[in-house]
């Protein structure tokens, strides 16, 4: 056992926070406010239709599971199970995590501007659709019941947690519900509240905390971001490669090129969230260390 560097630790979680918060105004002003931006989402939402049918019925059924009723038992689930392990400030924290998550996700979503460029015309009087409600729940409730559970448990948590938020991710695609740009961003905001909540449990952490070296889980984490690049890696390639047809309209596209698009988008997907919880979970036992002090 020894005692948490809790100075590093805040230093870490504020680079954490901004480069998120970077990342999420970077892909809100190429994916928006750029036609090759808007381009590309609008052949990931046309690809869906391949195979549409067959997954359907399984989609519906996650999406539809994502109710604000659902939500609130989550997030008293998660609140509970701090409780029972004598840990106040972390069942706190971990509500305000999913409620910030959440809240500002539909801030945003109503706050920001998008402007019509000409290429989703069937979808232009929606208006704007980022971030993603429906994913910002799924990895906002994965990430806080990550936080919650025991060191013994908590990796296959983060596995389970990111499994989960990914599929909910690329169900809103797959459904038509929301373009891939909009799922990307909903897990960068969830992963800077991640980061502020990871302040908040520093703050209120005991001088006399310490942690075990064995749970910090540095192989799961290392897996994760390892998993996340590789998936970031496939979706740059394939996105890149259809790139090259941008003059070409999403409903002139043959079977290929769509489901590259489609293909890459749920990549790149998977892939943020991945990374999103890799970088918690590095984090992770010196925020709830073993040893309260």
């Amino acid at each position: 056992m020894r005692a948490t560097a809790r100075g590093w630790t805040a230093v870490w979680l504020v680079v954490l926070a901004l480069v998120q918060a970077a990342a999420f105004l970077a892909v809100w002003r190429v994916a928006v406010h750029t036609e090759i931006g808007q381009w590309v989402d609008t052949v990931a939402l046309t690809g869906n239709q391949i195979g549409h049918d067959r997954i359907d019925g399984p989609v519906d059924r996650i999406l539809n599971a994502m109710s604000i009723v659902s939500l609130l038992a989550a997030t008293a689930m998660i609140g509970f199970i701090a409780l029972i392990r004598g840990r106040i400030a972390l069942a706190v924290t971990a509500t305000l995590l999913i409620a910030g998550a959440n809240v500002s996700t539909q801030l945003l979503k109503y706050g920001l501007s998008r402007p019509d460029l000409g290429l989703d015309p069937d979808r232009a009087a929606v208006g704007n659709s980022l971030p993603s409600g429906h994913t910002a729940v799924a990895a906002s409730v994965a990430v806080a019941l990550m936080l919650v559970l025991p060191p013994k448990v908590r990796a296959v948590g983060a596995f389970v947690g990111a499994s989960y938020a990914a599929i909910a991710g690329v169900a809103t695609l797959s459904a038509g519900w929301h373009r891939p740009s909009d799922a990307v961003a909903a897990y960068l905001v969830v992963g800077v509240w991640a980061a502020l909540a990871g302040l908040v449990l520093l703050i209120t952490q005991r001088e006399q905390a310490q942690i075990a070296p064995g749970d910090a889980h540095r192989i799961a984490a290392i897996v994760l971001g390892v998993a996340g690049v590789l998936a970031l890696i496939a979706s740059g390639l394939a996105l890149t490669w259809l790139v090259d047809l941008r003059g070409t309209g999403p409903e002139e596209l043959s079977r290929r090129p769509l489901f590259v698009g489609y293909a890459g988008s749920a990549a790149g997907i998977a892939g943020t969230m991945a990374l999103v919880m890799a970088q918690v979970l590095t984090v992770v036992h010196r925020l709830v260390p073993r040893v309260k002090g």
